[in-house]
């Protein structure tokens, strides 16, 4: 972590809402990164980086070391995808809604249902085999291809030079491209 970065978490921990924004546009995109690992939903992932970024917010004052920020973000965000799951199974467990059921029945023009089935099988596979890839180069790829995220800021987050981040990227999109054969080949 950078000294300015250890200087906006010490004024975000007396109250200064705009050095804490400051650390939101630092660190949202790894966080979205994980988390989307995690549930392979944009969506979701993305609510439950609003809602980690809320609780850091208001728990910022037990953040013990501010080099440390990241590993704690990534705490509250683990505990919050923990709380998301749990929520989502109590509502499994009481029953749909009718109108959970009204939408589903709706049609939006989308393609085929076997269309859509084959892709969404074959993003569940990229997904799947991006998660077993090792952490070198999971996390970068995330960030870069569903993050949306440009080199200096994956290098600075992540720690890198440019030169070692597109090492990393390029042996891991050979790593993504050789599973996808292998499985299409199965």
């Amino acid at each position: 972590m950078s000294d300015t970065e250890q200087t906006l978490v010490t004024r975000a921990k007396g109250g200064d809402r705009p050095a804490f924004e400051e650390l939101v546009r630092r660190t949202a995109r790894l966080v979205f990164a994980r988390l989307y690992l995690d549930t392979g939903d944009s969506h979701r992932a993305e609510d439950l980086v609003q809602e980690t970024f809320l609780i850091a917010w208001k728990r910022i004052w037990q953040l013990k070391d501010a080099g440390g920020l990241r590993s704690w973000l990534f705490s509250i965000a683990h505990s919050v995808l923990i709380d998301s799951v749990r929520r989502e199974g109590r509502k499994k467990r009481s029953g749909p809604r009718e109108d959970a059921e009204a939408l589903d029945r709706v049609t939006d023009g989308r393609a085929s249902p076997d269309a859509e089935l084959e892709r969404e099988e074959s993003r569940q596979r990229a997904l799947s085999l991006l998660r077993s890839l090792p952490e070198e180069y999971r996390l970068p790829l995330t960030l870069r291809y569903i993050g949306g995220a440009d080199y200096e800021t994956i290098g600075r987050e992540l720690g890198l030079s440019n030169g070692s981040l597109r090492g990393l990227l390029h042996r891991g999109m050979e790593k993504l491209r050789a599973g996808m054969k292998l499985d299409e080949t199965r």
